[in-house]
């Protein structure tokens, strides 16, 4: 039976520009040897999806999530709680596209993106955020400054990009208080007042690639920041210090691997909102849980610097000692 592949696409997301491409990426997955078709989202809530679920089920082999982040996140809690989960392609079409520039997946070219499938190594196991009931791919974050991404208006995401981040930042650094928490994580727990937290699965956080500067994508462990300064003068030193990595050494930075997280306000009155790879995501107390290898993806795999594949270049060199392993000298009899 030939393969089956389902586009999932947005047809208002960045900058429209997708659907003017689409017959040639229908061509692009045929020619690999899918049965294409498309679905355009709606503004029905969760019409991504649902539409991801229902592929699934039916048995659709590839789904491809052609949007935004946001429809991407859609995509993906459409498929992560299914016992048989199809592969996951990304055709970037938003904005920061955060997910594609961790997976090196080109972001201004939808053809050349939809490309990588005629690459069969261009696959491998990425791990998958759980948070409470829902699932996400990039990025959880929590606290004052992650509000910011609440306020940023669609139009001016569309036209900015993350600099639309950097004023509306900006604007609310002032305003910034911490909230007294309980953090546990991998038998640890700190406790007492930060401002923001972020736990990461890539090294892609609002377009910028060195606040999480040694994410791997398949080793079982989320990048926990946990930032505790709430002062306007040391969160603008902080923001100064992410922009070249050098944040993870700063004593109000606690940065730190871990597979199970649990967020907690210890004040009662306190509300903790939750960001979900840039969408509200609910109120902690929150329960994550770092899914191991749990999707495959298609990634640009010549372009993924190996530190970030860590369980990925393990087998490679396992595979490579077994099979050097089984072979004879050609000298010994």
């Amino acid at each position: 039976m030939r393969k089956r592949a389902r586009i999932i696409y947005n047809p208002t997301s960045g900058r429209e520009a997708l659907r003017s491409d689409l017959v040639d990426i229908l061509a692009v997955y045929e020619q690999a040897g899918y049965e294409t078709s498309a679905y355009a989202t709606t503004p029905e809530p969760d019409s991504a999806k649902n539409e991801a679920t229902r592929a699934a089920k039916e048995g659709f082999d590839l789904i491809v999530a052609a949007g935004g982040d946001g429809t991407l996140n859609e995509v993906i809690n459409g498929i992560a709680g299914l016992e048989k989960r199809p592969t996951l392609a990304v055709i970037p079409a938003g904005t920061t596209n955060d997910y594609a520039r961790a997976l090196r997946v080109p972001r201004e070219d939808p053809i050349a993106a939809a490309k990588l499938i005629l690459n069969p190594d261009n696959r491998f196991k990425i791990d998958i955020g759980k948070a409470n009931e829902n699932y996400f791919m990039n990025i959880a974050a929590g606290g004052t400054l992650t509000e910011l991404t609440y306020e940023v208006p669609s139009q001016m995401k569309s036209l900015f990009g993350y600099a639309a981040y950097f004023a509306k930042g900006a604007e609310l650094l002032p305003q910034v208080k911490p909230v007294e928490m309980s953090i546990k994580y991998d038998g640890h727990e700190f406790r007492g007042k930060a401002s923001t937290i972020f736990l990461a699965l890539t090294n892609s956080v609002g377009g910028f690639e060195q606040i999480v500067p040694d994410a791997s994508l398949d080793d079982g462990n989320f990048s926990l920041i946990i930032v505790k300064d709430s002062s306007l003068f040391g969160m603008m030193q902080l923001m100064a210090k992410a922009l070249k990595g050098t944040h993870v050494d700063d004593p109000r930075v606690i940065y730190v691997k871990a597979k199970d997280v649990v967020v907690t306000p210890l004040d009662k009155d306190d509300r903790l909102m939750i960001n979900l790879d840039g969408e509200y995501g609910g109120d902690a107390p929150m329960h994550f849980v770092n899914l191991h290898q749990h999707l495959q993806v298609v990634a640009n795999m010549d372009e993924i610097p190996d530190n970030a594949l860590t369980a990925a270049m393990q087998k490679m060199e396992d595979d490579f000692v077994r099979e050097i392993g089984g072979m004879k000298d050609p000298d010994q009899k």
